[in-house]
């Protein structure tokens, strides 16, 4: 059975924000094309962001995918790691405030930023 790997960017247990990795079996279709189970969206959002873009800490208002379709965003965690995602590659952002917490910068969310010398172009769809 064929796999798709789906990059999860999540709120985890304590609060804080982190990468996981997802299988999802692509085991519908046929075989010259695996298919996964269609999954419902709530609707597609496109995004250009300018040379030198810095976001703040935040976090996700709702589940969305994350599409790069023109040049890389940079996604920090508040441990001091990242992860730089380029053109065609993508992850699942479902880092959301944990129910009844107030926003806190120093524990709560990423950040993001364009890399590079190319404006950042991404496509967000609703999950």
């Amino acid at each position: 059975m064929s796999v798709f790997t789906r990059v999860v960017l999540f709120t985890d247990t304590d609060g804080r924000a982190r990468f996981r990795e997802e299988p999802v079996p692509l085991d519908e279709g046929s075989p010259q094309s695996r298919l996964s189970q269609v999954f419902d969206s709530g609707g597609y959002q496109l995004r250009e962001s300018p040379v030198g873009f810095r976001s703040q800490f935040h976090c996700t208002g709702a589940p969305q995918w994350c599409f790069i379709l023109g040049g890389r965003m940079e996604i920090g965690l508040q441990d001091g790691s990242s992860r730089v995602f380029g053109p065609g590659q993508h992850f699942y952002s479902a880092d959301l405030l944990p129910e009844g917490a107030s926003f806190d910068p120093a524990v709560h969310g990423h950040w993001s930023r364009q890399v590079g010398d190319e404006a950042l172009v991404t496509l967000f769809v609703r999950g």
